[in-house]
């Protein structure tokens, strides 16, 4: 088995991982190709990443021009406990207030460390108030990308 195999995280390794995760690399495509990266926090609407942004921000623009994106979602800091998983995914715009309340949620419940069972009612009001000048996004993954650097400090299997 070679090395990229061995540390490769199963499906369900990567569901968790992203599960206990709450930031992520965003990356888009500026208008001259370059990569534009930010630092979000994210939700999981049915397995999938939602993230949400201003109305005007940048990477709203690009998402609209091009709606190719990246997520990283990334821990560790010595060699051996880096785990990481990138998903490679189109961005699809949930605008409907209705959707976009329910991403902010999510997003402001993980934020902010509540237990996946908290419905985030507390923090109803201030959701409701800035996301009126949001949208927020939900990542059709193309492709996932996963490393866990803690597999090689096991034994390797034939």
């Amino acid at each position: 088995m070679n090395q990229r195999a061995r540390i490769a995280m199963s499906d369900d390794e990567v569901a968790d991982h992203l599960r206990q995760c709450r930031k992520l690399q965003l990356g888009t495509v500026n208008p001259d190709g370059t990569p534009h990266l930010v630092t979000m926090f994210y939700g999981l609407i049915d397995g999938r990443i939602a993230f949400w942004t201003y109305g005007k921000a940048q990477k709203r623009r690009n998402i609209d021009r091009d709606p190719r994106v990246s997520c990283l979602v990334e821990t560790g800091d010595d060699y051996f406990d880096l785990r990481g998983v990138l998903v490679y995914g189109t961005a699809r715009l949930v605008d409907a207030p209705a959707g976009v309340l329910g991403a902010g949620l999510e997003i402001t419940r993980r934020m902010a460390r509540l237990p996946d069972d908290d419905p985030a009612e507390e923090l109803r009001g201030y959701v409701e108030h800035t996301g009126r000048k949001r949208v927020a996004y939900l990542v059709e993954p193309t492709r996932v990308v996963s490393w866990d650097h803690r597999k090689l400090t096991a034994p390797a299997t034939a």
